[in-house]
């Protein structure tokens, strides 16, 4: 298994990989600085949509659990920009729609941008044969509220081609296939 170069995720995203797909990558839009997305040698800057979900405790003492997760715990904001509270956490989701094909792995890691001011991003892998929007997830580290910008890099995805697995994601019909928006925990 090896990391893809850039001729080789363009050939991929011209196939149906990454909708919609930036063949370079992306430092100014409309005549301002832009944190950056697109192609890069080894990977793609994935953008987020405007579409977030902040962490609060609006309810009193709800307990986040991925078994018996309350949807109360979340405010949804669209919006350009948002404002992630200190020591907390929201969700977003990918402006692109991902088609993973089958003999290739994805993993997501946070843009240095971002991480030296303390915001961290865990986005799971993506797995072969998975298609979606992305679901991602920062935590603001800081004991300071932090922005972050619709429409402009978050992640960076670094692909990793090899054989077929036996079983591929959409094989095995997985809980998170073709999800649209910002996906909260399933089971």
């Amino acid at each position: 298994m090896s990391i893809l170069p850039d001729w080789r995720i363009r050939e991929l995203a011209q196939a149906g990989m990454i909708d919609p797909f930036e063949d370079r990558l992306i430092r100014t839009a409309e005549n301002r600085h832009v944190i950056s997305y697109g192609l890069s040698s080894f990977g793609y800057d994935l953008r987020c949509a405007d579409e977030w979900k902040v962490f609060t405790n609006a309810h009193g003492n709800t307990i986040v659990d991925p078994k018996a997760f309350d949807e109360r715990a979340f405010i949804d904001i669209q919006a350009p920009e948002i404002i992630i509270p200190p020591n907390s956490f929201i969700l977003a989701r990918s402006v692109e729609y991902l088609r993973i094909p089958e003999n290739v792995m994805v993993v997501a890691l946070g843009k240095s941008t971002y991480a030296r001011v303390g915001i961290v991003a865990n986005v799971t892998p993506l797995e072969p044969g998975w298609e979606g929007h992305v679901t991602l997830e920062f935590s603001n580290t800081t004991p300071l509220p932090a922005k972050m910008y619709a429409f402009e890099g978050c992640v960076q995805l670094l692909f990793f081609e090899g054989e077929r697995p036996e079983v591929t994601y959409s094989d095995r019909q997985g809980k998170y296939q073709g999800q649209k928006g910002v996906t909260l925990p399933r089971l």
